[in-house]
């Protein structure tokens, strides 16, 4: 055949079978969910609010491609832009730096710049930081031969004059133009952590930026962390290199020392630290989780937490000479929450907002400043979500709220004085989960509305009347997408439990669902104090898989059981206290057995799956109720509770010296005899949250035992396992395989 006829014989036959597969808009594959794009969402612009209704935000750059924008945006809608993208050029480069975060001094003249960054454990805290100032158009890199990415926390000072920030742990100031740096601390080594916090306080108590300007500029107030003497635990990573990488750091385990804590101020001049005397042992029987400015450059707020967590101290340190008084006590007979919702001053900073549930339900209270009354603000059997803003102009508070139903959020308004009863802001006919971020004159907020499996809308409405000024991310083609795609009305219902006690729950029902036949039925769990499952709201790709179940002929269920954070009340909360492992398996299997008397569901297929505290709830279940669960996929779980960290574990279950008979009943690899289901385990060796430790240990236990069980270990990944390309579908796809093949998809008669 001559070239000629070949090549328009390829012509002819090419489109046939080059044509790309024809998309079913009905139907989910892993591959639409994960690396598809068709559920991408619009992209949401980071709103910092400015007086009077505007606001700052970065928008696409018309000049520059992948490059932003930082605009102000009035109340009309109106925007201009305060720093182009053109001006964000470094001498020597040909790109606008990529701002990554931002911030402007009081007049809008100095923005600070962060960009480059790079991930610190679970967030990207550490890059660099540049300072434009708007009046000269000079852009300045801060940290002098500082290497990149590697400045952590930077903030103006009040003034604008200044900025300060974290670098190789220890403190820097530096003039916002740039130029020579002071030096506030000098001992900051890799076990000396000044301005920041070690593994343990920034995964459990969300510290990480460690310092604070005083409201007159002049001092800083810093946290120090010492982890010498505390264990070290250490990841190995066998696949970068030729030989294996060690990355050893401190990590405190149940029972054993913390780092030590303290704070201290320093002038911003440089000089002697003056250490706050904060009474006790912060090695082995208290905590520093939380620390401000009390409202005036003389006063530092902070709060001491005792080693079992039950017992909270407010204290009122002065600045200058490192005295303490303590002015509000919070005793608890499980544990009280470290909220972050609380301490802002009010009544001419007499007096400071708190949250607790001494009453039985979590409100708000105002607290005198000298320690004398704390008199409460909201009133009924519910909880307060979440405070979101106190208007004394108005005489008014703004939180989140759900009196009526626990898997739901709505903003709600109260009078600080206590009286009255609460008024409902978010429309009556907008049922579902609603965010707020409002505006510091409490004109106007950010709405972030969705439902479960209707993805989110975000929005600028005015308050209190809500009515919307403007769209931020419609999310139409979003919303669309999954409009199209085959699915059963969701059910959200409540199971019993003993004593009359309802859990939430929902369940998602097969694609052309036959009551008259039977299906199998797979329950996605958590269970643990951290963490509420059955939301109202929109669950990613998370909901787009249990939907892809679904259309495989699976019903998916979830239910929360006692000791999850639901707004439903202390004693629902806290019903956990030394039973994590224990009460929530009882709940969850009883949730199971009510759920299976409905004729459609198959109580010989039935399946669980859950993530961290879900993966431990896996193996509880199958180890513990092998007649009731088949099949189980644990992902990065905790097998031993004596294996985690202090902070979060101890809260829960109290100290292993005192309750070893607890932990041992609690932890899943102490009932691992009674596996008899199929069990896919699955955990990144690079985690070092929940250490790849517990599975050996897991490992070596059902090897004794004979039982026959799967394993996916992910090299280097952390707790997320979403590192590396192709990460997250590898994954889903492993958990889609396993799920067909021990649990077998489809109706039965």
């Amino acid at each position: 055949m001559c070239r000629r006829a070949f090549l328009l014989l390829l012509l002819v036959t090419a489109p046939a079978a080059a044509q790309a597969p024809v998309v079913d808009p009905t139907r989910l594959t892993l591959d639409r969910i994960f690396t598809s794009g068709d559920f991408r969402a619009d992209t949401v612009p980071t709103v910092k609010w400015l007086d009077g209704g505007a606001y700052l935000a970065l928008q696409p750059s018309k000049v520059h491609k992948g490059a932003s924008d930082l605009v102000r945006v009035d109340a009309t809608g109106k925007s201009e832009v305060l720093i182009a993208a053109e001006k964000l050029i470094p001498p020597n480069a040909k790109e606008p730096l990529t701002i990554q975060g931002y911030d402007l001094s009081k007049d809008l003249d100095v923005v600070l710049i962060y960009t480059n960054s790079v991930k610190v454990w679970r967030q990207n805290t550490r890059g660099d930081y540049w300072t434009i100032r708007r009046s000269t158009g000079k852009l300045a890199r801060l940290g002098g031969d500082a290497k990149p990415s590697t400045l952590m926390f930077a903030k103006l000072s009040p003034d604008g004059a200044h900025v300060g920030y974290v670098h190789a742990n220890n403190l820097f100031v530096e003039p916002v133009d740039g130029g020579a740096s002071t030096k506030l601390t000098n001992d900051g080594t890799d076990e000396v952590i000044n301005g920041t916090f070690d593994w343990v306080y920034e995964e459990e108590f969300y510290c990480r930026d460690g310092w604070r300007w005083s409201p007159d500029g002049k001092q800083i107030a810093y946290w120090q962390l010492d982890t010498r003497g505390v264990k070290a635990f250490t990841l190995i990573d066998n696949t970068t290199g030729t030989y294996p990488i060690l990355k050893t750091f401190a990590y405190p385990k149940t029972g054993e020392r913390n780092s030590a804590c303290r704070v201290g101020v320093i002038a911003v001049a440089g000089g002697e630290t003056k250490w706050i005397d904060v009474p006790g042992d912060t090695r082995t029987d208290f905590y520093i989780p939380r620390m401000e400015w009390a409202g005036n450059p003389r006063e530092l707020i902070l709060r001491r937490v005792n080693r079992l967590q039950n017992e909270v101290d407010v204290m009122l340190a002065d600045a200058n000479t490192g005295k303490v008084k303590t002015i509000l006590s919070e005793r608890d007979g499980a544990w009280v929450d470290v909220h972050d919702d609380a301490g802002e001053w009010v009544e001419k900073e007499n007096a400071f907002t708190w949250i607790s549930d001494r009453d039985g339900w979590r409100h708000l209270y105002l607290a005198s400043r000298d320690g004398s009354t704390v008199r409460r603000v909201t009133r009924g059997e519910f909880d307060v979500i979440r405070a979101l803003r106190v208007d004394e102009k108005a005489g008014m508070v703004d939180y989140l709220a759900s009196p009526e139903n626990p898997t739901q959020h709505y903003l709600y308004r109260s009078p600080l004085d206590g009286s009255g009863s609460p008024e409902r802001l978010t429309p009556a006919d907008q049922p579902g989960w609603h965010d707020y971020q409002i505006s510091s004159d409490g004109a106007f907020a950010v709405h972030t509305y969705s439902a479960f499996g209707k993805p989110p809308r975000v929005e600028i409405v005015s308050l209190p009347g809500h009515k919307v000024v403007r769209t931020l991310a419609a999310n139409d083609k979003f919303r669309e997408a999954v409009d199209k795609l085959a699915k059963t009305p969701v059910e959200f219902f409540h199971a019993d439990v003993a004593g009359g006690v309802k859990q939430d729950g929902w369940l998602m029902k097969p694609t052309n669902f036959d009551p008259a036949k039977k299906y199998p039925l797979v329950f996605h769990v958590y269970g643990e104090p951290a963490g509420q499952l059955v939301t109202d709201r929109w669950g990613g790709n998370n909901y787009l898989w249990h939907l892809m179940l679904t259309q495989q002929g699976y019903a998916v269920a979830c239910v929360d059981n006692r000791g999850t954070p639901c707004p439903r009340g202390r004693d629902w909360r806290k019903a956990a206290y030394r039973k994590v492992g224990t009460l929530a398996s009882e709940d969850q299997a009883a949730a199971a057995r009510e759920l299976l008397k409905r004729p459609y569901l198959d109580a010989a297929r039935v399946g669980v799956w859950g993530w961290s505290g879900g993966g431990s709830m896996t193996l509880n279940l199958l180890f513990r109720h092998p007649e009731l669960y088949h099949a189980g996929m644990a992902v990065a779980p905790v097998p031993d509770m004596r294996l985690y960290d202090t902070i979060y574990q101890e809260r829960y279950m109290g100290l292993p010296k005192d309750n070893a008979e607890d932990y041992k009943n609690g932890s899943p690899i102490t009932h691992a005899a009674g596996l008899k289901g199929s069990l896919l385990i699955v955990h990144g060796t690079g985690d070092d949250n929940v250490h790849y430790q517990g599975v050996e240990k897991l490992t070596d236990k059902l090897v004794e035992l004979n039982k026959p069980f799967s394993l996916m270990a992910y090299p280097n990944r952390s707790h997320s396992i979403n590192e590396g390309k192709n990460t997250t579908r590898h994954l889903y796809g492993l958990l889609t395989r396993y799920l067909n093949e021990s649990l077998p998809a489809g109706p039965k008669p």
